[in-house]
């Protein structure tokens, strides 16, 4: 109840400050499980989109949180667990390194395929080696070691809810977005049945400059666009750039 009670405050306090004006420019707010990924300028993204979307997609969405910021205090790990129901991440982990399954798959193909050329009729043209299948999505979420920053969002997402991430990793300090890190391209990887939905935050980091407490009432909006997807056989930095461009371009709207 006091969790209940204090989502309602809150989002009246944000509404209050910015407006949180959401835009459906390029879909409909629709239950389904997406993916909704946005620039990212302030520690204030998060609660933002939270109070831009309806209810309904409140309650099956669940924004990541930096680890490190938001269980500082027992306050705001309170509200970042019983109010927004965000999915922490450890910025600070390093994640082990496995072999890729399509790796591992290619090793243990080689001998069979030595043994193949030996037993070729002679002079005969050596038989060309099978191309290895691409890992499956299920192959990639049980080969994802539990200390991979991806991890807490994998189990998120295989439980049906929908998440934000902010693919540049960290808070940007220009009109445009960072680089894209690799983790949307995983996670579409691994998912490639839940839909991608690029969004746009405006203003907000004048609401809650980096290093300030007040926050300042400014208006803003998230404008979410079009659902992208992952192409087959696109590699993992044509689709982080064209997902960059697909935030970039709602700033016009």
């Amino acid at each position: 109840m006091l969790a209940k009670l204090m989502s309602y405050f809150l989002l009246g306090v944000v509404r209050f400050l910015t407006g949180s004006q959401a835009r459906w420019y390029g879909c409909p707010p629709k239950a389904e499980q997406r993916i909704y990924f946005a620039n990212h300028q302030s520690h204030a993204d998060m609660v933002l989109i939270w109070a831009a979307l309806p209810e309904e997609l409140r309650s099956i969405t669940r924004p990541i949180a930096a680890k490190d910021y938001w269980t500082k205090t027992p306050f705001k790990q309170w509200i970042t667990t019983a109010v927004f129901n965000a999915v922490y991440v450890d910025r600070q982990a390093s994640p082990a390194r496995t072999p890729a399954p399509a790796a591992e798959a290619a090793g243990n193909a080689a001998p069979a395929l030595d043994s193949a050329a030996e037993t070729a009729a002679p002079g005969g043209p050596d038989p060309a080696p099978e191309p290895a299948a691409p890992p499956s999505p299920e192959a990639l979420r049980a080969a994802l070691p539990d200390s991979d920053p991806l991890a807490p969002l994998v189990r998120a997402l295989e439980s049906g809810d929908s998440i934000v991430i902010f693919p540049e990793g960290t808070r940007g300090h220009g009109d445009e977005p960072q680089p894209f890190k690799s983790g949307l391209y995983k996670l579409a990887q691994m998912f490639p049945n839940v839909v991608l939905v690029p969004a746009w935050i405006n203003n907000v980091q004048r609401v809650m400059p980096k290093g300030e407490v007040v926050p300042v009432p400014i208006l803003c909006s998230v404008t979410f666009g079009a659902p992208i997807a992952l192409e087959p056989g696109e590699e993992r930095r044509p689709f982080l750039d064209r997902a960059r461009r697909a935030v970039m371009a709602l700033r016009e709207v």
